[in-house]
């Protein structure tokens, strides 16, 4: 029987959820969606030395705001497989359940070496020229660990309380073999391998091991997770045979990296120009806060529909797509191998092609609390007016100010270019007759002022469409003119006029 799809997203709470995560995320929570099967949300606690006061809270938050809740997991509910953090589990003692099964079957061992005799160690293989010094099956033939020390001396130092960890016994030169669903097969020597710590000192588990058996105990069917854990991919197939469960294992796949817009390195929160955070963040250890999609004005649809598309295409040249849709299509087959670069420019793009779907009133609604941030109001369906013709000119709700404010407020100035280039003699003449017919428009309304500016031009000849605009709004673009006039009014625009031509006297 083909094994129900459950698949988990397991941050750590170390710091807040940079996109490259809300991607792990998603891709876990579309693939779980297709299959209607269980998309879990589990913490990775296991390193309490770097958990961060809030990290939790903002990696549920982030999963809401995007629209990819778990079903299952931290903040989400729970069932069978409760408790889904880490340091909750470690004390219904799971992990060093599964860490005696491999000592006592001779894959791992106690190690009881000091952090002072693993830095001679490393200083030795450092000025032996070794390029990546490590714990293997090499060094441990001279380091203080259960494989060289007497078997009553390990006694006499587990019964005493001395310090320990369990590391996982990497075999010498032994094949590797492992399937990506990306990838394909991979293929390592262990004698790139070092001797993983399975349990630390204080008994936690580390991710190594952890890891293993909550995939395990919570019927994991697919491990999906970034390229950068592909390293240690290869002890984790070890763990999972020396346990006597390689039929049981999920299977894997390792997502690219996302890359800076150069194409060069992983993408850093550092990154001033843009956004990594889906909401804002505040780290409490650092200075400097980080400004989220959500802040920045992004529709979370048009969030999730940009992290899709890196590292993963649908087939064709389609880009914009729903969840539900993006749902249907997704396979792990179409996922790239190489990263996959950011394009700030295209984000912009895609948010853009969501507030256009946008309906009116929804626009209006969000540019209102804007709108009174600046001192002014405005009845809804005015406002509902105003957002439809300014929304083709944005690429997000705060920008409408910008590119609309001389609806509310009269110009003080003139395009200078625009005017010294297409200011005529007879200028003055000519506009002021079409302001004197505008004055004398009954109904004010497009259709009306475009048969008025017709007359005025077939009375006086051609008349520059963008010297009108600047007269009226001061700047030299803009939406659709007539359109724009109708908005701002007819005693405003003859007004407006009016004081223009006697500024351009």
């Amino acid at each position: 029987m083909e094994k129900r799809v459950r698949v988990r997203f397991a941050p750590s709470p170390t710091g807040g959820l940079h996109m490259g995560g809300v991607r792990t995320a998603l891709f876990n929570y579309l693939f779980a969606k297709r299959h209607k099967g269980d998309f879990i949300l589990r913490i990775e606690d296991t390193d309490q030395t770097r958990f961060v006061e809030g990290a939790e809270e903002y990696i549920i938050n982030a999963l809401k705001w995007c629209g990819i809740p778990p079903n299952e997991g931290v903040g989400f509910g729970g069932g069978r497989h409760a408790p889904y953090r880490q340091s909750e589990r470690k004390e219904l003692g799971i992990y060093k359940k599964y860490a005696d099964r491999l000592i006592e079957s001779g894959h791992a061992y106690y190690a009881f070496d000091t952090s002072e005799e693993l830095d001679e160690m490393r200083k030795r293989l450092e000025a032996a020229k070794v390029v990546a010094p490590q714990y293997n099956a090499v060094t441990r033939q001279n380091m203080r660990n259960s494989l060289t020390l007497p078997e009553d001396e390990v006694k006499r130092l587990l019964e005493s309380g001395n310090p320990y960890v369990v590391r996982l016994k990497v075999p010498r030169n032994e094949e590797i073999r492992f399937h990506d669903i990306i990838r394909g097969w991979v293929v390592v020597n262990s004698a790139q391998v070092d001797d993983k710590v399975l349990l630390k000192s204080d008994g936690m588990p580390t991710y190594h091991l952890a890891h293993i058996v909550d995939d395990i105990e919570m019927e994991i069917s697919h491990a999906v997770r970034g390229e950068e854990w592909l390293p240690s991919a290869p002890a984790h197939i070890l763990i999972y045979k020396y346990l006597g469960l390689e039929n049981e294992m999920p299977k894997l796949a390792h997502l690219p990296l996302i890359l800076n817009p150069d194409g060069h390195g992983k993408i850093s929160k550092r990154e001033a120009r843009f956004p990594v955070f889906p909401l804002s963040w505040k780290d409490p250890r650092e200075a400097t806060p980080y400004l989220g999609y959500k802040e920045a004005g992004y529709y979370p649809e048009a969030f999730v529909n940009i992290l899709a598309l890196l590292g993963w295409n649908p087939g064709n040249n389609e880009e914009i797509f729903s969840v539900d849709e993006l749902a249907e299509r997704f396979d792990f087959e179409r996922v790239h191998k190489s990263g996959a670069k950011f394009d700030p420019e295209k984000a912009k793009w895609f948010n853009q092609q969501y507030l256009r779907k946008k309906s009116d009133e929804e626009l209006a609604n969000a540019f209102e609390p804007i709108l009174k941030d600046k001192g002014f109001s405005a009845e809804k369906p005015f406002l509902m007016a105003f957002c439809r013709l300014v929304k083709e000119k944005v690429q997000f709700v705060h920008e409408f100010w910008d590119q609309g404010k001389y609806v509310f407020i009269a110009p003080d100035s003139y395009d200078e270019k625009v005017l010294s280039k297409k200011w005529k003699e007879n200028s003055k003449e000519v506009f002021t007759s079409l302001m004197n017919a505008f004055s004398s428009l009954e109904k004010w309304e497009v259709a009306a002022i475009t048969s008025c500016f017709h007359e005025a031009e077939a009375a006086k000849g051609k008349i520059d469409m963008q010297v009108l605009r600047v007269l009226i709004t001061g700047v030299a673009g803009g939406p659709q003119l007539f359109d724009m006039l109708e908005l701002i009014g007819k005693a405003a625009v003859v007004d407006r006029m009016n004081k223009a031509l006697a500024k351009l006297q």
